[in-house]
């Protein structure tokens, strides 16, 4: 595995590196000692799968509030997806940025998204899929979200957007009083 830095504090990209052979491909998707420095005490308590039909469909941008924040690792399984995650830590150097990565099954790229950053992605292939695994388990009084079009984050999404659900169409703009994101959390995992 081979860790990447993005521009965004804290957020990091991991490549697997696959070996291949006329059998196949072979890649480690998953390693404690390789994402230690990440991960701190963290452990994984839960593997969720999304599985998204158009091309164009959005996801997000969603997050979970303290105390039940999460770190996310969020793989493609299949197909091809555009994954974005945005900095929501008021105290971060990269407050209010967003950062964006292709994850392909082929590329088997995994982003590993920390406490106190919204998620969200658009599907770049039909029927893409992805896996997630997190830190924390799904709280529906704790979670949050923003509309994938806010325009003061104005994300560039890759193509116009076919379908998104309406619970994320009711997200609100952000608004810093009414986002209580919460960086205590991620700092006691470290």
């Amino acid at each position: 595995m081979r860790v990447h830095a993005t521009p965004l504090t804290d957020l990091v990209v991991v490549d697997s590196l696959p070996a291949t052979d006329h059998r196949g491909r072979f890649a480690r998707w998953f390693c404690t000692e390789a994402l230690a420095p990440f991960l701190g005490r963290r452990g994984i308590v839960q593997i969720n799968q999304s599985i998204t039909h158009r091309p164009g469909a959005v996801r997000g941008l969603h997050f979970q509030n303290a105390p039940d924040a999460e770190m996310k690792l969020v793989r493609c399984t299949h197909g091809r997806v555009w994954d974005v995650a945005v900095d929501l830590r008021p105290d971060s150097p990269t407050f209010l940025r967003w950062h964006a990565e292709e994850l392909s099954a082929a590329n088997a790229r995994m982003m590993v998204i920390p406490e106190g950053f919204a998620h969200g992605f658009q599907v770049l292939e039909p029927d893409s899929e992805l896996l997630y695994l997190m830190t924390a388990p799904y709280r529906p009084d704790s979670a949050g979200g923003i509309r994938y079009d806010d325009p003061s984050l104005a994300i560039a999404w890759p193509l116009a957007v076919t379908d998104i659900s309406d619970r994320d169409l009711a997200w609100p703009p952000y608004d810093a009083e009414a986002l209580p994101i919460d960086s205590e959390c991620e700092e006691a995992n470290r």
